[in-house]
């Protein structure tokens, strides 16, 4: 049986990318998004599964899952690439119902995946679950509050999993994406390639146990930021 990728949070860049190359992997790809009408030239060009999710909901992340059970069974990867960037403001200016969505979905909504997933994973000792992060993970910006506990909370996330699910055969990841990305520079503004980024979670994807990493970080060669 082919092997099998869920990304969840699709869209035209690094979710694209990924799509791209696991399908050309002989890989069965599902993506899985609020909006998947967005997805349909992708979806007949590789072949892929589409199905409606909001991650930052427990109930369509669960009905995700079964439906995912339906299609392909356990998946063998595990993509959370969604992500929520609030207009960027000082403390006392920030809206805290959109400062709570922005978490639930870059945070929140990852555990809820993880859950399914690893609850999935753990009794046949074999899987992995990668997550997409960002500088703002690692450090804080000012005036970028809602971002960084976002980002925070998901790398928190992730290595926490990493020393859980690692010795139970669930293969763990956090990628730091430390620049924009797009497929030409910005200006003076080097952008990082959405084909060259996904290749490392091909890497990360087929490294043997002995190995394994729970997180990398790229960034471009020439920095303007």
């Amino acid at each position: 049986m082919n092997e099998s990728v869920l990304i969840i949070g699709s869209g035209p860049g690094l979710s694209a990318a990924l799509a791209r190359l696991f399908a050309s992997q002989k890989m069965r790809v599902i993506l899985a998004s609020r909006n998947i009408e967005k997805l349909n030239d992708l979806k007949n060009e590789i072949k892929a599964e589409t199905i409606n999710c909001d991650s930052s909901s427990y109930e369509s992340v669960a009905k995700l899952f079964k439906e995912v059970d339906r299609i392909v069974g356990t998946p063998n990867l595990v993509i959370y690439n969604a992500s929520a960037r609030p207009k960027k403001g000082s403390i006392v200016e920030l809206d805290p119902l959109e400062t709570q969505k922005v978490i639930n979905i870059t945070c929140f909504g990852a555990f809820l995946v993880a859950r399914e997933a690893a609850k999935r994973m753990i009794p046949k000792k074999n899987g992995s679950i990668f997550f997409t992060g960002a500088t703002a993970g690692v450090k804080g910006f000012p005036n970028s509050s809602a971002f960084a506990m976002g980002k925070f909370g998901l790398r928190g996330l992730a290595q926490s999993l990493a020393r859980e699910l690692h010795p139970k055969g669930i293969h763990i990841a956090h990628f730091v994406i430390d620049g924009g990305i797009g497929k030409e520079p910005k200006g003076d503004y080097q952008t990082m390639k959405p084909d060259e980024i996904a290749k490392t979670y091909l890497q990360f994807y087929r490294q043997d146990k002995s190995t394994w990493a729970w997180e990398v970080e790229l960034r471009t060669s020439v920095e303007k930021f």
